[in-house]
Parts: structure tokens; C-alpha cells; sequence
């Protein structure tokens, strides 16, 4: 992809994670947000009500939801890996040569997830979940992986095909 077309689509791919997550597919409403931010910090006992509402305890929320297994149990699960999917292909596609390494989109996926948990608490609009942390690094991981596996298949395939060109003529 020509060097404008990757940062743009970055771009747009971020603005829905954040609409996504932060705002559950409703409109992005700067006023209220400031509204909400000046509320907390003008009374930080809103903010640390939702932290003391937060789960902090790993693989607790995932347990809960494959016990539960319901729609919303099940989007939830798969949607936070699925969403930071593209995260992974897109540090991938921005990296140097694709030279981004495992730990690098760990680090950068954990970074971007760990910020969006803590907007929730900040804002109150939604609550921080250390599963939800560990789904979304998955997701960039998987992401990663699934690039990957798919350039290192697309050159062997392309290998097997002039080979056997080279042997027909």
C-alpha cells in the first residue's frame, strides 16, 4: 500500500476502537466527556468508586463469561480479541521493514488497552477489567500472528509457483 494509505486507515481503525470501547457505538460527545472529566476531578471519590468497582483479578471476568456463555458474554469474549486484531496487522504495516517484534506488539497493545481502560475510569463510562487487558493483547498477538503466518505463506507459495514455472519451460 502506497505510504498516505496505511496511516490513514491507522487512523480511521483507531477512531473506531476508541468509539467502539469507549462510547459502545454511540456518538462521541465532547461536552459531556468534559463535563464528566471536571465532575471527577473536581470530586475524586466518583473516580474511586469505579475503581473499587473495577476487577483486578485476572481471568475472573473471562471465567464468569464462559460459565455464562450468553450473547453478551460471547461478544464480549471474542470482541475484545477482535478488535485489536488490526492493532497487531497495523504495527506490522508501520514497522520498519515489518521488523516489529512479538514483545514490541505486546507492549504497544497492552499500552493502548491500558489507556483506554483508564479513560473509562476517568470519564465514567464504562469500568476497568484487567480480562479485558488480557483479551486485547491477545488480540494484537493473534493479529500479529495471523500477518505472520499469511506473509511468510503468500512468499512460499509464490516460491512453489515459480518453481514449478522454471520446470515447465
Amino acid at each position: 500500500m502506497n505510504g498516505i494509505m496505511v496511516p490513514a486507515l491507522f487512523a480511521l481503525y483507531v477512531y473506531a476502537v476508541f468509539k467502539v470501547i469507549l462510547f459502545k457505538f454511540g456518538s462521541i460527545d465532547i461536552p459531556f466527556l468534559w463535563h464528566q472529566l471536571q465532575r471527577n476531578l473536581e470530586n475524586p471519590v466518583h473516580i474511586k468508586t469505579r475503581l473499587q468497582l473495577a476487577n483486578f483479578v485476572p481471568l475472573e471476568s473471562i471465567s464468569n463469561n464462559i460459565q455464562g456463555l450468553s450473547s453478551h458474554d460471547l461478544i464480549n469474549l471474542f470482541g475484545n480479541i477482535a478488535v485489536f486484531m488490526p492493532y497487531g496487522i497495523f504495527l506490522l504495516l508501520m514497522s520498519n521493514n515489518q521488523r516489529m517484534s512479538l514483545i514490541g506488539v505486546f507492549t504497544r497493545s497492552l499500552g493502548l488497552s491500558l489507556c483506554l481502560e483508564c479513560l473509562q475510569v476517568v470519564f465514567s463510562i464504562g469500568s476497568f477489567d484487567v480480562d479485558d487487558l488480557i483479551l486485547n493483547v491477545s488480540g494484537g498477538l493473534l493479529g500479529y500472528g495471523v500477518f505472520k503466518f499469511y506473509t511468510k505463506f503468500t512468499v512460499v507459495m509464490l516460491s512453489v509457483i515459480q518453481d514449478r514455472d522454471r520446470t515447465a519451460i
